[in-house]
């Protein structure tokens, strides 16, 4: 098992798709469904062993939930904050390049 080489509140983007987002969730190795794992397209589909990110994400035209392989991400140094309207239920601010993780005590 492979170290993830992106951390949550990181800012990231996808290396094919015109999309970005900020990481909330990393899971070690995949852990979604077989089905999901089928439905992308063989030629472009990662290897099963390594990080997967979940990812509060947008595109030019809506937000959304993903879930990427690590070898589909690059760091997203653009500075711009994330558009994602669940953002503010797992982070706090100021956003400074990244999201920090808002405290266990936070109402």
């Amino acid at each position: 098992m492979q170290t993830a080489r992106f951390s949550i509140g990181q800012i990231v983007k996808h290396r094919v798709f015109p999309f970005r987002g900020v990481i909330f969730d990393v899971d070690p190795v995949f852990d979604n469904t077989e089905e999901w794992y089928l439905s992308i397209p063989e030629e472009v589909r990662p290897r099963k062993d390594q990080p997967f990110y979940h990812l509060f994400a947008e595109n030019a035209e809506t937000e959304y939930v993903a879930y990427c392989s690590e070898q589909n991400l690059i760091a997203d140094e653009s500075g711009r904050p994330v558009r994602h309207p669940q953002i503010n239920e797992l982070f706090e601010g100021p956003f400074d390049g990244a999201y920090k993780l808002r405290s266990p005590n936070h109402n």
